[in-house]
């Protein structure tokens, strides 16, 4: 039998383990994006004018999403894993059947904060369970970013169909029963652990000086801040930037939906190949590139409309994603595995909370200034994170390794 990303991400452990821990980045991305992509129908039922307007309601999930890192991280090096990924998937399958059962914008809002709170756990705690005994990290962080982007192309593709067939309530309704029944099967399927991480031997592959790994750990921070900003700029905006930029051409929600789900989709294959690329080549260079790419094509979307801009919108959404798994990356290559989701939660805590005032100002960007003027703002954002990426340590250079 072919051996996979998913089968070598966590030796030890069944198959369907790994599979489950996939899953669960698909479902955190998934569920902070279904209000994303049903905000013009329940703002609507709400008795809101213009989406725009309640789009600033789901702040507290992202914020939540980023500050929350930080205990979620702790306790996962402290207590567990395990623990921590069953809190994560009764968690959000709870908050999501909340969320379904609101009126009104506050009590939207709570529910999706709570939501936040809960999805902050899979990216400090699922991403290090997964890669802790990893052969290949780069290939496996990239396949794992594929399945968590999947989550995001599922969110617009099954959100916009069951909109139309059933209801917005319905969309976060079901998907929240099966995360409830994937927290089941996690925890039939996943073994206690036999000690909690920070008590287990461990070393970085890469061991770099103490000032070294300092400026490495700030400089992913400062560029994994631009890189969030980014992220939650065009998945909580596409959907409706889609809608302006084909209205004549294609108006149907279900339509839009399948057309996002697209471009996120062919995106999303960026991440597996990064992530072999990741495996044999400099970190740095490598990000640079990736980068740059964004750019151009962040500013030439600004400008275009139907097929056009779903062909320059794909290929952004490939360079955005494609960047995503070098934090991840780094942090697996310069960091103790016992104390990893510590330091992943901190880095998470500090980048996804202030990039969480991405999504309290769309709403209110995109009607004061207007998509153009948004991706423009995105394409300078892209250029601050290069500038960041030259400042990285190089894993060869002198006084920067201690042991290789």
């Amino acid at each position: 039998m072919t051996d996979t990303p998913q089968s070598r991400a966590a030796p030890g452990w069944p198959r369907s383990v790994a599979a489950l821990l996939n899953l669960a980045h698909a479902v955190d991305h998934m569920f902070l994006l279904i209000f994303a992509a049903a905000v013009g129908t329940i703002a609507a039922e709400f008795g809101f004018a213009r989406w725009e307007d309640l789009m600033p309601y789901s702040v507290g999930a992202f914020f939540l999403f980023g500050i929350g890192s930080l205990p979620a991280g702790r306790l996962g090096d402290l207590w567990g894993r395990r623990a921590m990924m069953l809190v994560f998937f009764f968690g959000m399958g709870a908050s999501a059947l909340l969320a379904s059962l609101t009126s009104g914008p506050w009590q939207m809002a709570a529910a999706l904060t709570l939501l936040g709170a809960f999805a902050a756990i899979y990216h400090p705690v699922g991403i290090p369970m997964l890669v802790q005994h990893a052969a290949n990290p780069g290939a496996t962080i990239g396949f794992n970013g594929l399945v968590g982007n999947l989550g995001i192309a599922v969110a617009a593709l099954v959100t916009g169909f069951l909109i139309k067939w059933i209801g917005w309530r319905a969309a976060f309704a079901l998907p929240g029963l099966v995360c409830l029944a994937c927290g089941v099967w996690f925890a039939l399927a996943c073994p206690p652990e036999r000690e909690a991480p920070a008590k287990r031997k461990g070393g970085a592959s890469v061991v770099l000086s103490r000032a070294a790994l300092a400026r490495a750990f700030l400089v992913m921070t400062i560029a994994a801040i631009t890189a969030s900003l980014l992220f939650n700029l065009t998945t909580n905006g596409n959907g409706r930037f889609l809608t302006e930029r084909f209205r004549g051409v294609i108006e149907d929600p279900a339509t839009l939906g399948m057309l996002l789900a697209a471009v996120y989709a062919v995106a999303s294959i960026a991440q597996v190949v990064v992530g072999r690329l990741i495996d044999r080549y400099a970190l740095k260079p490598l990000y640079f590139w990736i980068v740059i790419g964004q750019i151009p094509l962040l500013a030439a979307a600004a400008h275009a409309d139907g097929w056009l801009l779903f062909v320059l919108l794909t290929a952004s959404m490939a360079f955005i994603f494609g960047a995503i798994p070098f934090t991840d990356a780094m942090i697996v290559r310069y960091v103790d595995d016992r104390i990893r989701s510590r330091v992943a939660g901190m880095r998470l805590a500090v980048s996804f909370s202030i990039s969480s005032t991405a999504v309290w100002l769309l709403g209110p960007a995109v009607k004061g200034m207007g998509f153009t003027a948004i991706f423009l703002i995105m394409a300078g954002i892209a250029a601050v994170t290069a500038s960041m990426v030259f400042l990285l340590p190089s894993e060869t250079g002198e006084g920067n390794v201690v042991n290789a």
